[in-house]
């Protein structure tokens, strides 16, 4: 006999439930190798090391870097914070990617720039520079301006490492707001004199709804929006029970664009931020780590579990849609262009384990889900649901997705309990268990919307519209 439709939606069923337990397994062994690596970071590190850090002279100077479009709602303050960060020599680079507002002339206005005659290479192939400014008062010293036609946050970014001075580079979004020894914590894993350090990233927090004066977080605060709030949760599970864990076995692909710190030698032999993916921050760590296996050279990536950078969430349906729209786009672009090294021994963890993890339960992950959807409402059509089966197995999937979030909470609760009122611990809880109901299937709708547009070629960033931190006051 031949295999009847029974069997071919038996097999189904399996597949399904064997790709969850995969899954599952993959959280809980994160969990695991997170706490651990949690628990020995807290024990080696301590507020004196910073303050001898910031004591010492042979701390590598570093250039930040921080491209601005159509900023000049909040530039002036975003600029003024980044010149009070705690470290004993640093530039800020400003690169005015074309902006069409008032950005440019807001800087020029407020700290006296002039136009220079600065002399640099064009390392990497950039848009044209149309002025480089330094400002005239001595007090801004270390601030530099970059004019340059419009290019993108790749195409800055890039022009803002042909540039900057020194050999370290930290890149980071002009209107986040950093940690006051944040500086100091990334650049800890730089001075490993075992293996070169080729970039380090931190954990980025969410700073809705939080109080914020002169570019400083002076109070946390729960978001008081539902999708900002369960972000929270979000970004407790990617940083604290993610990264962590990558971080533990070496196989970190992705460094947050909001806040990363690298080796400008290695992005310069790598070739840059990628202009045509719109994954550029993942892309660029995936390209240097591959570079550097390829050419035998032992290295390390590094990552320190502090919040080091605060930064603002979407706070409406629409601009997370179009978020995670992009980040689906990334990731599949960056495991495109790389695929040669997924299930290759030849780049070690990367290739036997990272990239087959992203592959499958990254990108994959909600078009099989979608998929699960679909044949649920197919098998439904049939009348060949069994009841009992279905209500077990949506239990278990609701419960895990819980606990799992709970966990996540704990986590931050053990290191650094960043939300200290009672009341914010009960509210991340209720949003934990909405969260699979409501937040969920909608991410997974948008990162289908994602594959689409893919799929026809879409390459725009999509309109990214901020409320804005600096508004941000007690009440």
């Amino acid at each position: 006999m031949g295999i009847t439709f029974d069997d071919i939606a038996n097999i189904a069923s399996w597949l399904f439930l064997v790709y969850g337990i995969l899954i599952c397994l993959g959280y809980l062994f994160s969990a695991i190798f997170s706490i651990f690596e949690i628990r020995d970071y807290k024990r080696s590190n301590n507020y004196r090391d910073e303050i001898a850090l910031l004591q010492a002279s042979e701390l590598p100077p570093v250039s930040i870097l921080a491209p601005a479009y159509n900023e000049g709602l909040n530039i002036v303050e975003n600029v003024r914070s980044l010149l009070t960060i705690n470290y004993p020599s640093f530039e800020i680079v400003i690169i005015n990617d074309g902006s069409k507002d008032d950005t440019m002339q807001r800087l020029i206005d407020e700290y006296d720039l002039e136009k220079q005659d600065y002399l640099f290479h064009y390392f990497i192939k950039t848009k044209t520079i149309r002025g480089v400014y330094k400002s005239k008062n001595t007090a801004f010293k270390n601030l530099l301006v970059i004019d340059k036609e419009n290019g993108g946050k790749a195409d800055a970014l890039n022009t803002g490492i042909n540039v900057c001075s020194h050999d370290i580079i930290c890149c980071i979004d002009v209107d986040c707001i950093l940690e006051y020894d944040a500086m100091l914590k990334l650049i800890k894993p730089f001075l490993n004199d075992r293996k070169k350090v080729i970039a380090s990233g931190g954990v980025i927090r969410v700073a809705n709804s939080c109080v914020i004066e002169d570019g400083r977080i002076l109070e946390v605060r729960l978001p008081e929006k539902f999708v900002a709030r369960v972000q929270v949760i979000e970004y407790f599970r990617a940083f604290l029970m993610g990264r962590m864990a990558w971080s533990r076995v070496d196989g970190l692909l992705l460094i947050s664009g909001a806040f990363g710190m690298f080796d400008k030698q290695i992005a310069i032999e790598a070739g840059g931020y990628n202009h045509n993916t719109v994954g550029e921050d993942m892309e660029l760590l995936v390209r240097m780590r591959r570079m550097m296996r390829e050419k035998n050279i032992p290295y390390k990536v590094g990552f320190v579990p502090d919040p080091l950078c605060w930064t603002e969430v979407p706070q409406s349906w629409e601009i997370l849609k179009r978020q995670r729209n992009r980040w689906t786009r990334g990731t599949a672009e960056t495991l495109l262009l790389h695929k040669k090294m997924i299930f290759n021994p030849k780049y070690g963890v990367l290739g036997l384990l990272s990239t087959p993890f992203w592959l499958f339960f990254e990108w994959m992950a909600p078009l099989i889900e979608f998929s699960g959807t679909v044949f649920f409402i197919f098998l439904l059509w049939f009348g060949l649901i069994s009841w009992k089966f279905f209500f077990t197995f949506l239990f278990v999937v609701y419960a895990f997705a819980v606990l799992f979030s709970i966990t996540a909470l704990f986590f931050e609760e053990y290191s650094f309990q960043q939300y200290k009122k009672p009341k914010y611990i009960f509210k991340l809880i209720g949003t934990a268990f909405l969260e699979p109901i409501v937040y969920h299937p909608f991410v997974m709708w948008a990162a289908v919307r994602g594959n689409w547009d893919l799929i026809i070629g879409k390459k725009s960033w999509g309109e990214m519209t901020r409320t804005g931190l600096s508004n941000s006051s007690k009440k």
